[in-house]
C-alpha cells in the first residue's frame, strides 16, 4: 500500500512506498519551526505548542509523479538540514541531510494530508517526540521514544546502504552528488530576523 503525497495546490503529486516502515515523531525545535515561518505556513505546519509531525523515511521511498521540477531547498545555515519544499505554493516537503549516502528524508506532514488517507492510517501513531525543550507554552511535552526511534532510524539507514538503495533518491543526482535544486542559504542576518519574527 503507497500512501499518497501532493503539494497544497496539487502541483507536485507522488507517493510513499511501505509506509508501515517509518518512524513518526513530533519535532519542536527552533529550525523546523524556522522553516515553517520561513515559508509562511507556521498555522497550518506547526501544532499548539511549535511541533512539527514528521515521518521519517528513506528516500527511495518517495516518489514524485508530477512535479518534481518546482522542488527547492533552503538551508538555515551552511551546514544545516536541506529542507525541501515546493515553489508553487509553499509546501513544505521534508528534511535531508547534504549527502545523499546516509540515506533519510524527514516528511513533513503537510505534503501528506491532501490526498485523503488519515495518516494515522498509513504510518500509524506518533511514537516519539523530540526536542521538547523548544516547545511553546506549559506544561511542555516529554521527550518520548527518542532512544528507540534513533536505533531504528539508524537500522533503516544501514540497510540502504548495504542493499544499494540508498542510490535510489529523487532530492539528489546519485551521478554527481549534487541536489536537484541549488540550496538558498540563509545568513547570519536572515536567520536572525527569522527568529526574531517567529
Amino acid at each position: 500500500m503507497n500512501h499518497p503525497l501532493q503539494c497544497r495546490c496539487g502541483t507536485v503529486k507522488g507517493h510513499v512506498s511501505d509506509p508501515q516502515s517509518v518512524n513518526r515523531a513530533v519535532c519542536y525545535c527552533r529550525d523546523c519551526q524556522s522553516f515553517a515561518h520561513f515559508l509562511g505556513r507556521a498555522a497550518d505546519v506547526l501544532d499548539s505548542q511549535g511541533g512539527t509531525d514528521v515521518i521519517q523515511t528513506l528516500p527511495a521511498r518517495v516518489v514524485f509523479a508530477e512535479g518534481r521540477e518546482v522542488l527547492a531547498c533552503m538551508r538555515l545555515s551552511r551546514n544545516g538540514l536541506m529542507r525541501w519544499y515546493t515553489t508553487c505554493c509553499n509546501t513544505p516537503v521534508g528534511n535531508t541531510l547534504p549527502n545523499f549516502r546516509f540515506s533519510f528524508v524527514g516528511l513533513i506532514h503537510s505534503c501528506l494530508e491532501n490526498g485523503g488517507v488519515p495518516l494515522d492510517a498509513s504510518f500509524g501513531p506518533v511514537r516519539m517526540w523530540i526536542n521538547t525543550k523548544s516547545a511553546k507554552g506549559n506544561p511542555a511535552p516529554r521527550s518520548i521514544g527518542v532512544i528507540s526511534g534513533i536505533t531504528g532510524l539508524l537500522a533503516m539507514v544501514a540497510r540502504a546502504r548495504i542493499d544499494g538503495s540508498y542510490k535510489r533518491t529523487a532530492f539528489f543526482s546519485v551521478d554527481t552528488g549534487a541536489p536537484i535544486a541549488i540550496p538558498k542559504v540563509l545568513s547570519h542576518e536572515e536567520r536572525a530576523n527569522l527568529l526574531n519574527s517567529m
